[in-house]
């Protein structure tokens, strides 16, 4: 999916600052659509970050997919995670992570070539061939964009996320399989 006024690279080390402002905000506006909450994530360390880069995390990581808006300067405005498991009996399954578009750029189809892009990396990654994620149940639009790339729900874990309000939350479960 191209969009001429984005560019999608892998996350970089001079990227973590924006980064984290973009995941900070995200977390204290839309608390619902994530598993990590705003506070314990805003005290985090910057150097922390640096397990998104690729081969982050002792290898977990495989990369980190952002856009950027060449409109903006190049303002990061999205990002996606791919995450490997470790452990030999389930290598073959990747999982994803931290999908975040800014606030003032959705709608436009970031979400979507995020997804699109990341999907296409995974399928040239030797020995993936299951991805799987989780999203708030009741997040549509999301919803919608992992069921256009091809992702079915398999589950749902009923009240995954539990909200400083009491409220809370289901998770569906999804997953996508490369023939």
């Amino acid at each position: 999916m191209a969009l001429p006024d984005l560019q999608l690279r892998s996350l970089v080390e001079t990227d973590l600052l924006a980064y984290k402002a973009l995941r900070d905000r995200m977390l204290a506006d839309f608390p619902e659509s994530f598993t990590s909450d705003a506070e314990t994530e805003r005290n985090r360390d910057l150097a922390s970050y640096r397990s998104r880069l690729s081969g982050g995390a002792a290898g977990g990581t495989l990369f980190t997919v952002v856009a950027l808006d060449r409109r903006a300067g190049g303002r990061l405005v999205g990002a996606l995670t791919a995450e490997r498991e470790a452990r030999q009996k389930v290598h073959h399954t990747a999982h994803l992570v931290g999908m975040m578009v800014a606030p003032d750029c959705q709608g436009r189809g970031i979400g979507r070539a995020l997804l699109s892009e990341t999907v296409a990396r995974l399928r040239t990654e030797p020995g993936i061939s299951l991805v799987t994620l989780s999203v708030t149940a009741d997040n549509l639009p999301a919803v919608r964009v992992y069921e256009r790339c091809g992702f079915e729900r398999y589950g749902c874990l009923r009240g995954a996320i539990r909200l400083p309000d009491g409220r809370e939350l289901d998770k569906a479960l999804m997953s996508l399989r490369f023939a």
